[in-house]
């Protein structure tokens, strides 16, 4: 898959999401390059593999050029040696909001432990989208919560 990936943050007021998501997953992701808003990202999503690379964010923070290819368990497992140092460890939760739109709640562990974030993806940026309950400030564009960023600066460092 390839194209221009719209997306808005938001972090998250409750838990309640957890028993509105249909579907769960744990991920890890590590970071091959990353800098002046490229990155090189490789993930490993339960039982799948993905190798991802991302333009820097236009519109602030709105949008971006997004590459990704399905790759084997093995090579995720050869390409996190070669990744920068930081691993990105989370659980996501996909939530439907009941207008065509899926929220990705995600939960971070580690060094991000507290950190709860909401994403949804759009077609265009002016799309509109009804808001869950559980979703609160929105963080879109704040360079804070990219997840290349969280990797060297930890919300452990920075969340009070």
């Amino acid at each position: 898959m390839s194209g221009i990936e719209i997306e808005r943050k938001f972090l998250v007021r409750d838990s309640s999401y957890r028993q509105l998501a249909h579907k769960s997953y744990r991920i890890r992701q590590g970071y091959i390059c990353s800098g002046h808003g490229h990155t090189v990202r490789v993930r490993r999503r339960d039982d799948q593999a993905f190798l991802t690379i991302k333009g820097p964010s236009v519109d602030g923070g709105l949008s971006r050029y997004e590459f990704e290819k399905e790759i084997t368990l093995a090579e995720a497992e050869q390409l996190f040696g070669l990744c920068e140092p930081g691993v990105i460890d989370k659980t996501r939760f996909l939530v439907d909001a009941g207008d065509g739109h899926t929220f990705e709640v995600d939960e971070f562990y580690g060094d991000n432990d507290g950190l709860v974030m909401a994403e949804v993806e759009l077609a265009s940026a002016d799309e509109p989208f009804a808001k869950p309950p559980f979703i609160a400030d929105e963080v879109t564009g704040d360079r804070r919560y990219y997840n290349s960023h969280l990797r060297k600066f930890p919300y452990k460092l920075w969340r009070d």
